[in-house]
């Protein structure tokens, strides 16, 4: 079987906040990214959904980041926001630190939605019994900075303050809550006028991926409204500072013909006792004794629009990252199902909201897999 996997030739968006914290000469740190140095402010801004195919593609309604563009790098797998944002706070692929999905199994727990820390696919609030800083537990690339007495900063959604992956992969730094660009720009202007690092995120580029599709009217509307976001950051960085500007993934447009519905597929239901993950990588959960069956009724209902492997299979691809620890396997599907083309794996009765979207990632495509790294200093 001839697999993909993320491209071990690019560097991966875990490199990048520890790259940063070295160019400020913060101990502990590599600047594998070669970054210039002697930095004496900087951010990490993070465009949720910028892929770096859709940056090249609509570069006209991003002049300032295609002025800024600089390597590609990769996300991993999956290509998706809880695992791209875990890279980016722990500096470790998912192998190491856990967020193998949109959703995923966790010991004692059962299946649980990364972003919103519930049950999967509804429930109650899962903070004080599936404890953040336990189920993650390594430092954060903000504690380490902290350690390392550089002032930090957390800047982003304020309704993200105290959340369970705020909690879990976000932790370390001062938490600044915003509501729009215009704080959001404020707030990382003010970071670097005092010389200090702060992460940025911004999410309404891939809620209207999501909604209409990459590269739709909307999306390209906004696009160009970020662009005007990172036009003001650049214009007001200080001498010594430093922007980098990456994404957690990029996103394809799915089509209906190559969709399958799991929840009308019975087959698909057979001997599965739990399913995981998202539209374009899934983890099946899997009954005692049936693992054979389930392997291959998947395999021959998706056919070509997936790549479908044993739990082992897709950890030797190195598809989790080189690494993955005993803690974390469970977590994995007891089958990993990746989306080829443009192709969909929804559950209509479970997932109403998820499978009425136009544009998903997860999967390992290029589209989804690389991300550009746009950079300015001061």
């Amino acid at each position: 079987m001839d697999l993909p996997a993320p491209d071990p030739a690019l560097p991966h968006l875990a490199d990048v906040v520890p790259s940063v914290l070295s160019a400020m000469g913060a101990a502990g740190f590599d600047n594998t990214l070669e970054l210039p140095g002697d930095r004496a402010g900087a951010c990490v801004l993070l465009i949720d959904g910028l892929g770096a195919e859709l940056l090249d593609r609509y570069a006209a309604d991003a002049p300032t980041m295609a002025s800024l563009r600089g390597r590609t790098l990769t996300v991993g797998f999956p290509s998706t926001t809880a695992a791209g944002l875990a890279a980016v706070g722990t500096g470790r692929r998912s192998g190491e630190h856990g967020f193998v999905g949109y959703s995923f199994r966790v010991p004692d727990a059962g299946v649980i939605n990364a972003l919103r820390w519930r049950p999967h696919p509804w429930g109650q609030d899962l903070r004080s019994t599936v404890v953040p800083e336990q189920m993650q537990p390594l430092p954060t690339t903000f504690e380490r900075a902290v350690s390392a007495d550089v002032a930090v900063s957390v800047v982003s959604g304020a309704e993200f303050t105290g959340s369970g992956l705020t909690r879990a992969v976000l932790r370390g730094g001062r938490y600044v809550g915003v509501h729009a660009l215009g704080d959001l720009a404020a707030a990382v202007q003010t970071t670097l006028s005092d010389g200090g690092f702060c992460y940025g995120y911004h999410a309404e580029l891939d809620m209207l991926g999501h909604l209409y599709g990459p590269g739709s009217a909307q999306w390209r509307m906004q696009l160009r409204q970020i662009d005007t976001l990172i036009e003001s950051v650049v214009e007001s960085l200080p001498p010594g500072g430093l922007l980098a500007v990456v994404a957690d993934h990029g996103m394809v447009e799915v089509i209906e013909h190559e969709t399958v519905d799991i929840d009308a597929t019975p087959a698909l239901l057979d001997g599965v006792q739990a399913i995981g993950g998202e539209a374009r990588a899934r983890h099946i959960y899997i009954e005692d004794g049936s693992h054979d069956d389930v392997l291959h009724a998947w395999r021959a209902v998706l056919g070509e629009r997936a790549w479908v492997l044993s739990r082992d299979e897709a950890i030797e691809a190195g598809w989790f990252g080189p690494q993955v620890s005993d803690e974390i396997r469970p977590r994995i599907g007891d089958l990993v199902a990746a989306a080829r083309g443009c192709a969909a794996i929804i559950r209509r009765t479970v997932e109403p909201l998820e499978s009425s979207l136009i544009g998903h990632h997860g999967s390992l495509t290029f589209a989804e897999q690389t991300v550009p790294l746009l950079l300015a200093v001061g």
